[in-house]
């Protein structure tokens, strides 16, 4: 059985054996185990690729099962990384977990014997951090992204043609970045969009095609159109804003803070009124993220803030708003759902 597994992938013309051997090398390190990672991990896992790292931060939550289809309703609360490579040991991975949050720090040692790595998360401080990483390591960078019923896939090599922050050479500010935790996702999407991120990855490892180096394949699942849109380096001259460090906060930690501070601290809230009907944390202001930048002058400057969303990844976005504007701010790690898990099982989960 082990000679013929493959074949159906090395009889293609320009696959071959060679390529075969070249997945078997490799070590491929996912970043992200959520919606795009469950539809793109098995077929990596069952294509033969050597080695894969699967990296996220997260737990399943019940919201993610009509998309995230590694996962099962046994699998709730379990940390996604571990998770996901239970399954991907199954299908016969070496697959190996690892549960942090990737950042300009985390990403270089991430990708330090790396072969390619891929992006497969919606946070943008991760992708440019990753982009700086791969560069910097001489390895490939596969991202992805689904949200509503629109993805895009691209491939960046700072070695063969343009990077990512060639084709956003200044992060956009984080209110004006949609999420599926906001607008909600198609389910079949993430399966469309992470067979592409699949198929890029095969194809950047094994020599095979044309890889989207350069371009981004954009897919609009609600009109059934596709588009390939060309990019080339940015300008060397302009000015780039710089990636923001947010410091983040344990929930723990966040609690005792806020009982030594009282009301010399601002407690933020920046998830969407239907979130606040479900539960908020005491004391907080809740203004939502897609409104916070018209504001924060309702905030008072001279109070340090702890921002905090679902599962954090709003808040860190609210958290480099408010940096810009000169708060002192952090973010709490794993938002309210994590406050729920640690500090507060009486504060309902969704």
């Amino acid at each position: 059985m082990a000679d013929t597994r493959w074949i159906r992938q090395t009889t293609l013309p320009g696959f071959g054996t060679a390529g075969q051997e070249r997945l078997a090398a490799a070590h491929v390190v996912v970043v992200g185990a959520g919606g795009l990672g469950c539809a793109l991990l098995p077929v990596l896992a069952a294509s033969g690729i050597g080695r894969l790292t699967v990296v996220d931060d997260d737990r399943v939550e019940v919201s993610n099962l009509h998309r995230q289809t590694l996962y099962g309703p046994d699998d709730v609360d379990r940390p996604k990384a571990e998770a996901a490579c239970e399954r991907l040991r199954a299908l016969g991975a070496d697959a190996r977990p690892e549960r942090l949050l990737v950042d300009a720090g985390s990403a270089a040692r991430l990708l330090r014997d790396a072969t390619l790595v891929v992006d497969a998360t919606d946070d943008l401080e991760a992708r440019y951090a990753l982009d700086d990483a791969a560069a910097a390591a001489g390895v490939p960078l596969v991202w992805g992204s689904a949200t509503g019923t629109a993805g895009q896939v691209g491939v960046a090599d700072a070695e063969r043609g343009p990077r990512w922050r060639d084709l956003f050479p200044v992060p956009p500010r984080p209110e004006d970045v949609a999420t599926c935790a906001v607008t909600g996702v198609l389910p079949s999407l993430c399966t469309t969009v992470g067979g592409l991120m699949a198929s890029e990855v095969l194809k950047t490892l094994t020599g095979l095609g044309r890889p989207l180096i350069g371009a981004v394949l954009v897919v609009d699942a609600a009109q059934a159109d596709v588009r390939r849109i060309e990019y080339g380096a940015a300008d060397p001259h302009r000015q780039e804003a710089p990636v923001a460090h947010i410091e983040e906060i344990d929930p723990a930690e966040a609690a005792e803070a806020l009982r030594e501070g009282g009301d010399r601290i601002t407690l933020l809230d920046v998830r969407d009124p239907w979130e606040t009907d479900i539960a908020v944390l005491p004391g907080a202001v809740v203004i939502p993220l897609s409104e916070l930048a018209d504001r924060t002058g309702e905030l008072d400057r001279d109070k340090p803030v702890i921002a905090y969303c679902h599962a954090g990844v709003r808040s860190r976005r609210a958290a480099s708003v408010l940096q810009r504007e000169g708060f002192d701010v952090r973010s709490i790690r794993g938002g309210i759902d994590g406050w729920s898990q640690t500090v507060d099982p009486d504060v309902p989960r969704y």
